[in-house]
């Protein structure tokens, strides 16, 4: 395996005897002190990790040429999907190489279009970006989120849309929360938590979300305190006007648990109650449109994989709920209502089908979709009779479509130009089965051509967690990878969203491990039916993906010839002790628990490392603001990896500074990073 010429020597760190009693079982803790971000023997630590990284990153000789491709094909107008507010139109726009895309806005879609907001004028390096937005029911005002350095703490401010000027509305202290608009324009909703300590707000858990009202032109002290539960630390509330302007609908959520609760409001009637129309958590439920007291949701109760009903609440038993659209093969992601029909996505194999409905339920007609990939959008009022949507795949560029949904026809709108002849690639779906027998779907990308000789350096990447899906979509990350001869593999196994929720059950707490086994399946498959072979062999994943690669590289360290885990969740014996990691608890389950601490403890990875062990070539990846999965599970992996392997492959960490989690990273930071990824494979695999 190719590698620097010089033995590489990585950073000593500090090592405590620390020791955890869990329930039982005394577990060593060695790298606790890297938990402590702002320590100064942790900040050396990190200058001393990324000086050894990025000097192993700068000898590799295709590591420029990478970058420049990476540039050169990335630097495209990239449209986002227009939607209208009032007698407005809205889009984003990048023009290529901006490390954030600008917001525009225009009256109608022939006339010359102007910038509403440019979030690249507000920091040089591109690190704060729009973290949400919210117009006005009459497009005059536009409510925005911005968040630096990636953190998922938010401050928001209020732009007039005619002037461009900001009014003197700031707030701050907001996490996971939107803003949702009154129909007299006059205020809006939103969810925020009590102010935290500065020196720790990166590190420190976040309980007790509060609803509040928020009325233009008057200070955050004086917002209107909706609703809270000082009994119920771990609830969240998401709260949204409905489109005739009657009701505040309350989703109540617990963590990432996919089921809520569903409470409203009658703002007609301002000193209403709030309504607890569905009060246990047991399925999930999202509203689409309401006819008076008659709403409409979306549920998965009595229907893993989605359905339509509606309640009346003025008859609100559940004996009296009625069902509109039934479950089907297919899983129903979302529902929308445009031109009084519903607009439902569905997922057939892990790839888009939109079908319309009335509103009795009965089928209309099928959305006619350019291929086998991901569609999206469909935004609008409850009677419009036009609309936009995206479409893209493996090869196909995010293109945007106008959609009339009186006629049922699509035409193109926005067509972006890229650099590359999509008939020079193939995509082709597969299913294999994993260790239990199972029929995993698998999409495998390339360059036509390539021949099945076990030869072809291939890079496999999965999520499996959460109730996500993966998708096809249009990557020029990935497009420049098969360019350097790579293979690109995603498994849809199980913890996704792909199949429904009993997909995603399937990989939740003690059954983790089953997605763990889906991914080394895919990875023997690929092997057995000679796409790539072990040294060839790359693997990557991000956040619970990172989770994904940590267990799967400590569990068959022999299958990989690299591993790539960025911003894992490594230390599953004390996630939940920071920031949001509470909230993962439903999904993974808790140490403190003793039936789901053995669990956790025997798949780990960063209690899974064995001494005197040959790992594959690893690149790990994490951000010093990081506030979702905070650098520290990465740090305490490196370290404790570092220490354990005895091969010859390089055990490295690349610790991104000023950036978080991954969204809103600037383009810039974007390239770099992928470059440094692309580049590190190319000297691991011998591309």
């Amino acid at each position: 395996m190719p590698n620097s010429a010089k033995p590489l020597v990585y950073p000593q760190t500090s090592e405590s005897d620390h020791i955890d009693n869990y329930h039982g079982t005394l577990v060593a803790d060695p790298y606790r002190g890297l938990e402590d971000t702002n320590a100064e023997t942790t900040r050396l630590w990190m200058e001393a990790q990324n000086r050894l990284t990025f000097a192993y990153l700068e000898e590799i000789p295709t590591r420029e040429k990478i970058a420049q491709r990476l540039t050169q094909l990335w630097n495209y107008e990239k449209y986002g999907i227009p939607f209208r507010e009032g007698d407005r139109y809205f889009y984003f726009k990048n023009d290529g190489l901006q490390n954030q895309s600008v917001l525009y806005t225009l009256p109608n879609l022939a006339e010359e279009s102007r910038v509403l907001l440019d979030p690249n004028e507000l920091s040089a390096d591109g690190t704060i970006a729009i973290s949400g937005f919210s117009l006005s029911k009459d497009g005059n005002l536009l409510a925005y989120g911005l968040s630096t350095s990636g953190s998922d703490w938010q401050h928001w401010k209020v732009r007039d849309v005619e002037t461009g000027k900001d009014l003197v509305d700031h707030l701050y202290w907001i996490k996971f929360s939107s803003a949702s608009w009154t129909l007299d324009n006059q205020g809006f909703f939103y969810s925020r938590y009590d102010q935290p300590n500065e020196k720790t707000k990166l590190e420190d858990v976040n309980y007790y979300q509060k609803l509040y009202y928020h009325k233009i032109g008057t200070a955050q002290v004086e917002d209107v305190l909706i609703y809270q539960r000082p009994d119920q630390k771990e609830w969240g509330f998401s709260g949204g006007v409905t489109e005739d302007g009657r009701y505040l609908i309350i989703s109540v959520w617990l963590g990432t648990d996919s089921r809520n609760l569903f409470f409203y409001k009658d703002l007609i009637q301002p000193n209403e109650e709030i309504v607890e129309l569905i009060n246990r958590f047991e399925a999930s439920y999202s509203f689409i449109e309401n006819d008076g007291s008659i709403f409409y949701l979306l549920t998965d109760l009595n229907a893993p994989r989605g359905r339509v009903i509606a309640i009346d609440t003025e008859n609100p038993a559940i004996e009296h709920w009625r069902e509109i659209i039934p479950q089907a093969v297919e899983t129903l992601e979302s529902v929308v209502m445009l031109n009084n029909q519903f607009v439902a996505d569905y997922l057939q194999d892990a790839h888009s089908q939109i079908k319309i409905f009335d509103l009795k339920g009965n089928f209309i007609r099928e959305v006619e979709l350019a291929g086998i990939g991901s569609a999206g959008g469909f935004l609008g009022r409850r009677y419009d009779t036009e609309t936009f949507y995206s479409f893209t795949s493996f090869t196909i560029p995010g293109s945007i479509y106008r959609y009339d949904m009186v006629t049922g026809k699509s035409e193109i709108f926005r067509q972006p130009k890229v650099d590359f002849n999509p008939d020079d690639y193939a995509t082709q779906q597969i299913f294999y089965q994993s260790q239990d027998g199972t029929e995993i779907p698998m999409f495998i990308t390339y360059k036509k051509g390539i021949k099945l000789d076990g030869n072809n350096p291939t890079y496999l990447y999965s999520y499996g967690g959460f109730n996500i899906s993966l998708t096809p979509s249009f990557s020029i990350s990935i497009l420049v990878w098969m360019e350097m001869g790579g293979i690109y593999a995603m498994p849809n196994i199980r913890g996704g969203g792909e199949y429904g929720e009993e997909w995603h059950q399937g990989g939740m707490k003690e059954k983790k491990q089953t997605v763990f086994n889906d991914f080394i399946a895919a990875a023997e498959w690929l092997i057995t039916y000679n796409y790539t072979k072990p040294e060839k062999l790359a693997i990557g994943g991000g956040s619970n993906g990172g989770l994904l690669v940590g267990a799967c590289m400590t569990q068959r360290p022999d299958l990989f010839g690299a591993a790539l885990p960025a911003f894992g969740v490594m230390d599953m014996l004390r996630f939940h002790k920071f920031t949001i990691g509470w909230a993962w608890v439903s999904e993974y389950g808790c140490a403190e628990n003793p039936a789901e601490f053995p669990i956790l403890y025997a798949y780990s990875p960063l209690h899974n490392i064995k001494a005197g062990t040959v790992y594959p070539a690893t690149l790990i990846t994490t951000a010093d603001h990081d506030d979702r999965v905070v650098p520290a599970h990465s740090f305490k992996f490196a370290a404790a990896l570092q220490a354990a392997h005895t091969g010859d492959a390089p055990i490295l960490i690349r610790i991104e500074t000023q950036a978080g989690h991954g969204a809103g990273d600037p383009t810039s930071k974007v390239i770099e990073e992928v470059s440094d990824k692309w580049a590190f494979l190319s000297r691991i695999l011998a591309m």
